[in-house]
Parts: C-alpha cells; structure tokens; sequence
C-alpha cells in the first residue's frame, strides 16, 4: 500500500536553522528534502543508542509508518556494534504531492524532519534530454576556450561558443550534506536523485553504516527512465565509465572507489549507450590490466545481453551507429586528454593509439538513441577538464572545454531537427581558476614572471587556428593566456605549457608530505610556489563557487535565478513528465 491517501499538510513549512541531525535520531531522507511522488527511497531512522522495539514512533503526517508503507521493516538493535539502533524500510515512495513532517521518538530519543513532495506536469514537454557535464567546468575555463577557439580583437570576442547562445541560465550551489565543498560525487548525484548527499558518496545518504553498499538509497534518473518509461538512456565520458559522474547515474554507494560493484550496478539497469573508458572493471582479474577481484567479465555479460562492443574510433566509426545497444569500451582507465591525442601526439597516447573524441561517441549515442519514438536521456561529460585542473595544468583543460563546446554544437545541431530535446550544458562543480592577462615570451630578459602582462601591458595572444578546426594550431604560441589557480600545492611555476604530459606539481618525500617536484626547477625562469593547502595534498582542489547552467528547449525555462544542484533533477523530471508511471 502506497502513501497516496496521506493528506498533506496545508501551513507552511518554517525552515529549519538547526538541522535535524543535530538531534539524537537521524532521519533518512534528510530534513528539507525535496522528492518526485513516486519517487523510490529507503527510509531510515538511526538511533543514539540501542532502544527497545516496543517503544518506537514514527509517524508521517501523524500516522504510523505502517500505515503508510506496506514494505517490510527492519529493527537493528546494535548496529554493526556501535551500540545503536536502527530501523530501515526498501524501497518505499509517496504519491500524493504536499509537504510532509515526520516524527520519531523512542523513550527520550526524538527527532523530526519535514519534506517536500512535488509532482510534476501530466504534459510532457521534451521528448529528449541531453545533459552535458563538464566536470569542475568553471568561467575562466569558458573564456579560455573562447579566446583559443575564437579569437580577440579588440575586446570583442571573434566567435561564440555553442554553449554561449543557449537561451536560459542560472547559478547552481554546490555543497554537501557534510560539507561546504563538495566532490563530483555528492554534486552529480543531487542531479540524478533530486537528494543531497555527502562528499565521495553516489546515490544514497550517508548514514552510519559501516559496508558502503548499506546506506538508504535514492532513486536515480537512469534507474527512474527504466522502470516508469520506454525511453532509452546513455551514458558518454572520457573518463572511466565508472567514475563518480557518469556513475551517478545509475549508482548506490557511500564509496565512490566502489568501481568494480558499480559496473554490475549498469549491468543492472542496463542503459542502452555506455561509452567512454574504465575497461579493468568490466574484465576478469585473470585478464591483463584487470582491476577487478573475481572472475566476473562484464564485457561477456553485456555481449550476452545484446550489446554491440566496440574498443577503439575505427569500429565506433563503422559499427557504433547500426548498434541498438552499445557498450564502447577505449582505455582501461581514463581516456586520454585531446591536446595530447590529437595535436601534441606524445608518448601519453601510444598504450590507446586510436581513442574517439568526444565528439565523436557524442554523435555516435544520438544516432543510436534517437532510433527510439519514446526518446531518451543522454548525459554526456567531459570529464578530464576537472582531470587536467587538479595538478593546475590549464592547457590542457582549456582544449578539452572547446572538446565539450563543440560536442554541444553536434547536440544543436541535432536539436534543429528534433525540437522537443531539452539540451542543459553544466558542470558539477568548480576549480579556483581566472585569467589574469598574457605571458610574451619575447620580454626581454629570463625572470618570466617579468614577462606576465597585466591591464593594458597584456595586449592580446597570439593563438591562431588557420586550418579551422577550432582549436589553435599549436598551444606553445610566444604570446599566451596567464592562467593561475587559486589554491595549490607547493610546486613550480614555469609559465608554460607542459607539452611532454600532464603537469605533475608535487611529488611525496620522506615524510609523506607533497613538495615541489623538482624536474621542473630548472625550466628557465621557473618559480617556485608554496602552496595554501594542506601538506597531503598533491594537487589543487575543488572550489566552493557556483556552478553555472545554462539550457535551450523545452522546459528550459524552469532554469532561472540561484539554484541548488537538487533543482536540476526536477528540471529534467518536469520536462519529462516523470511521476505518472509508465505511459502507453
């Protein structure tokens, strides 16, 4: 029996300044959450310390919880001996829209949290949704991109990028249910769930269970699109398949490292696109380049299930397209960033010589998607412009942000025949990154820090795109972007483009610190930097800045103003139509 005969509560709700985890009893989900009717969550309820079962009250709206969820519950009287209870119900939902209040109490243990139910439109607006995530995509990374794609002459930027013109925006908040800062995780998981969660933690709320596949779930997109729709799902990253963004879309764990459960979790759902890299998770420890720890070889399995495999540009090219159900596997970890793959041509790439680009399984997923009249989601990332400004290489960063631009513009350019496609280009969250002016080479002198140019001192690079393709023929130009990050460990500064392989800022010594890894020390003009980080950490971290969103087509509109990241979850829902149950 569903809550569906629950009458809401009619006065307004006053937010609450003290959360409700400050309280003796942990409410799962959370106070102020917001929830799709319909929707599925686990509900759970811990304790301070063990209490007798008898004695326990939980009442939803004023009536008792088996009133209103027929699942069966589970009274854990010493949780994983930590001399606290705890009491849990799968897999339940409410149907009936309005704002609901829960209270517990046994003895003098007591607490209560207040939800938000929403329902969304009978109509549907979109048949298709396209989410593009660049992970920790940031404002000085979009100008960049603009400036080395385009071109400037006299302050006006020479072109636009695709994402430029998309109608509506918004900012988006960020931070966790533990924290102000937050990782791809927690941030790309609001997306999918509509819920807030912690830092490293993919579809459920972080409670105090010890095994990081028992914390109480949250209903994800792809796992909503499969069970109420006939629409199809993709999942398209540069990054390992199971990493924590495009993970979030069908995952459940406390533990973002869980790679190898989450590759059974896909298998699972079984969305109908998966490219992107990861292979050592879907192949048997026996297999060389394995990071699995059994013999299960979900490469198999997924050819059982009527995937067509393909593992390098040549066979998506001539395969991917003809495919109904596709599982694109090109590197056994992340892929490889574009500056190295498709200009640089170095050493990074020989392991994985003939890598798509993201284009390319950007395109690759709309053809195969679109062939269902039901429509479909597709989130795509790009997820090695976060993977590049971790250890403060912006170069790279920037050339794979024009890699996700024009990605959006093959999604326009879809779009302009198929109008009922929703298109949102975003990030999950931030890094601490700005444009500052240019660095001339040709300043006299070896001090390179003379050779940065502010105000009007910084005149205009130099880059050039002569065969255009929109990215500069070369990132090594004499008159280049002075990009800094603001937070970092100590390293040194070198002023230019690392054209070997990534930067690699510090390196571990005796103790177990990060330093400055000395292989760039004497570069020219090098300087050496001492970070304003922690010691233990070897790269920059994550910003707590708002992200920006912005979309064009139907249902874009709902994206306005200030946003929290749970929002964007509705947005989609809205347009879709979720909520209903399955459609004929």
């Amino acid at each position: 029996m569903k809550a569906s005969w629950l009458i809401p509560l009619t006065f307004a709700l006053v937010p609450v300044v003290i959360p409700a985890t400050a309280s003796a009893v942990n409410i799962y989900p959370i106070d102020r959450a917001t929830m799709l009717t319909g929707g599925k969550f686990d509900f759970k309820v811990e304790f301070d310390k063990q209490v007798d079962p008898a004695q326990v009250s939980i009442k939803i709206n004023g009536k008792a919880y088996q009133q209103v969820w027929d699942q069966k519950s589970e009274f854990i009287k010493d949780q994983d001996g930590l001399n606290a209870s705890s009491l849990v119900i799968k897999n339940v939902d409410i149907t009936t829209p309005g704002d609901y209040k829960v209270e517990v109490s046994a003895g003098d243990e007591k607490g209560s949290v207040s939800w938000n139910v929403y329902q969304t439109p009978e109509k549907r607006q979109a048949k298709n949704v396209i989410l593009f995530i660049g992970d920790g995509l940031s404002v000085a990374h979009r100008t960049a991109a603009r400036v080395m794609s385009k071109g400037i002459t006299e302050g006006k930027a020479n072109g636009r990028l695709a994402i430029d013109d998309l109608t509506n925006m918004a900012f988006i908040g960020t931070s966790s249910t533990d924290s102000i800062a937050a990782d791809s995780a927690n941030t790309m998981s609001a997306y999918m769930t509509g819920h807030k969660s912690g830092v490293n933690a993919l579809g459920v709320y972080v409670s105090r269970a010890k095994d990081s596949l028992n914390h109480p779930k949250q209903e994800t997109l792809g796992e909503l699109i499969k069970r109420t729709t006939d629409m199809s799902v993709g999942i398209v990253s540069d990054a390992e398949l199971e990493d924590a963004t495009p993970a979030a879309v069908l995952s459940h764990t406390r533990r973002r490292a869980d790679k190898a459960e989450i590759v059974s979790m896909f298998y699972d759902v079984k969305p109908d696109v998966l490219l992107g890299g990861g292979s050592a998770y879907f192949l048997p420890e026996t297999t060389p380049g394995s990071k699995r720890k059994d013999n299960q070889n979900y490469v198999e399995r997924f050819q059982q299930a009527g995937y067509q495999l393909v593992t390098n540009a040549d066979e998506l090219k001539k395969q991917g397209s003809g495919a109904d159900k596709l599982l694109g596997l090109f590197h056994t970890s992340n892929m490889d960033d574009v500056l190295d793959r498709r200009f640089l041509k170095n050493d990074v790439t020989k392991k994985f010589p003939d890598q798509p680009d993201l284009t390319e399984m950007t395109q690759t997923a709309l053809d195969v998607l679109s062939k269902n009249q039901d429509g479909f989601f597709l989130m795509v990332e790009s997820a090695l412009i976060d993977k590049a400004s971790h250890p403060l290489d912006w170069e790279r960063a920037a050339y794979n942000t024009i890699m996700l631009d024009q990605s959006v513009a093959i999604a326009k350019k879809f779009a302009e025949t198929h109008p009922d496609t929703l298109i949102i280009v975003t990030g999950d969250h931030t890094h601490g990154i700005s444009i500052v002016g240019t660095v001339d080479d040709d300043k006299p002198g070896n001090d390179m820090r003379e050779k940065v140019g502010v105000y009007e001192t910084a005149g205009y690079p130099n880059y050039e795109d002569k065969n255009g393709d929109g990215y500069p023929d070369r990132v090594d130009v004499s008159k280049r972007l002075a990009v800094f990050f603001n937070n970092f460990p100590d390293h040194y500064e070198t002023f230019r483009p690392k054209l070997d392989a990534r930067f690699v800022p510090a390196i571990q010594n005796e103790k177990g610190e990060y330093i400055a890894n000395a292989i760039y020390k004497d570069i020219p003009g090098a300087v050496l930097r001492t970070g304003n980080i922690p010691r233990n950490t070897d790269t920059g971290v994550h910003s707590v800045d708002d992200m920006i969103v912005q979309a064009s087509g139907p249902g874009a509109e709902r994206i306005h103003g200030y946003m929290d990241n749970t929002e964007l979850f509705r947005v989609i829902v809205d347009s879709l139509s979720l909520g209903h149950g399955k459609q004929g």
